[in-house]
């Protein structure tokens, strides 16, 4: 009884909190208004990024919009680059381009700590959903970026960019959107294990077959690449999460908040290296960015549904190939391409989708909570 009091007096606190942001994020957005009008365009700066933070912090607080809160600090991130981009550029002359690939092996760790052997025999229970998942992932997205990269008519590093995002493995954020959604989580996590691994084959080669036209493509380089950044970090926090319980238990604690920080460092860091830029290109990439979501998922849920799968394993599908790992696509822009431009891509299709994803598997979840209901009143007359 005491503890059911405790843990009621703790939600009502956070309720109160959540509300007491809210109120002062508004009252910053309010100000950030009246100093944009004044012409004090700094301060304003200022009160949007404090606005937005404290928005996430609110978001956090609260027990119903708490899975938005890390959608919502990416957008504080983003703010924050586009409006004081030498934050995010160099720290006493150490520039934090060099952090970006401690950085993605740092998430591929984190989710490696997550996987156990299990999720890859898991291939042998579910075959069907893995294959069709893992064909309209390295089909539907690279063709896609290819697709609306000419259709926007993006320039030839932007358009490589936008190709590189779409020809990725899966994001590790996918499995949270599924969780949300009420979708699969078993599925999409070992969707995104198996799109990973194969990662150092079927990225490059969508690469070369789709972008080698419009910059460089060492398949052999960024193999390595790929094999160095991604797939030894993953196999380490694998092994350990296997064989050193007691390591991975301390672990486990931290790592999760460690890579959604990691992934906001990133983006922050790739559009402030890139700002310039896009705000000369932003609105046709951010379009082309949308669309090619917007199609991912679309595809993902309709081409599994074509296929004979349900419709709970085809919402995980449409998830895990409209959600991509734009670290990895950041990682290998900056090592492989050597180009902040290939990187901008990536820093747009990352929160865009972030935002989308958590909007439809928030619309998901209402309808399955809404059956829910309207089974059970029908149970209960």
């Amino acid at each position: 009884m005491a503890k059911v009091i405790r843990e009621k007096a703790k939600a009502e606190t956070r309720a109160v909190a959540a509300r007491v942001l809210v109120a002062l994020s508004a009252a910053g957005f309010s100000a950030a208004v009246v100093l944009g009008l004044c012409g004090l365009r700094s301060a304003a700066g200022a009160a949007v990024t404090a606005a937005v933070s404290l928005l996430a912090l609110a978001a956090s607080a609260s027990q119903r919009f708490r899975r938005l809160a890390f959608t919502i600090w990416v957008l504080a991130f983003v703010v924050c680059a586009m409006l004081y981009p030498h934050v995010f550029i160099s720290w006493g002359g150490f520039r934090l381009q060099k952090t970006i690939v401690p950085l993605v092996q740092l998430i591929l760790f984190g989710m490696g700590m997550t996987l156990t052997f299990d999720d890859f025999l898991r291939v042998f229970k579910m075959p069907k959903g893995v294959f069709v998942g893992f064909v309209l992932q390295y089909t539907v997205m690279p063709l896609m970026g290819f697709s609306f990269a000419r259709a926007f008519g993006l320039e030839p590093e932007v358009a490589a960019g936008l190709i590189l995002v779409g020809s990725c493995p899966g994001g590790v954020a996918s499995n949270v959107i599924t969780y949300i959604a009420g979708a699969n989580v078993a599925l999409s996590v070992t969707m995104t294990a198996c799109s990973t691994l194969l990662s150092p084959v079927m990225t490059p080669f969508a690469m070369k077959l789709l972008a080698g036209h419009d910059v460089p493509v060492d398949v052999w380089a960024m193999m390595q690449k790929i094999l160095w950044m991604i797939i030894v970090p993953l196999v380490a926090g694998l092994l350990i999460n296997r064989y050193a319980k007691r390591v991975a238990k301390k672990l486990v604690v931290v790592l999760p908040f460690l890579a959604m920080l990691s992934i906001c460092i990133i983006i922050g860091i790739t559009i402030a290296l890139s700002r310039d830029k896009l705000l000369v290109v932003g609105v046709v990439l951010f379009g082309a960015s949308v669309c090619h979501n917007a199609v991912g998922f679309l595809l993902g849920y309709w081409g599994a549904r074509a296929t004979g799968l349900d419709r709970r394993d085809s919402k995980t599908v449409a998830i895990e190939v409209g959600m991509q790992n734009g670290g990895m696509a950041t990682g290998l822009a900056f090592n492989v391409f050597n180009s902040e431009i290939v990187a901008m891509a990536s820093a747009v299709f990352g929160p865009w989708s972030a935002v989308s994803g958590s909007a439809l598997a928030s619309y998901w979840r209402r309808r399955i909570d809404r059956a829910e209901a309207s089974e059970s009143e029908e149970a209960n007359k």
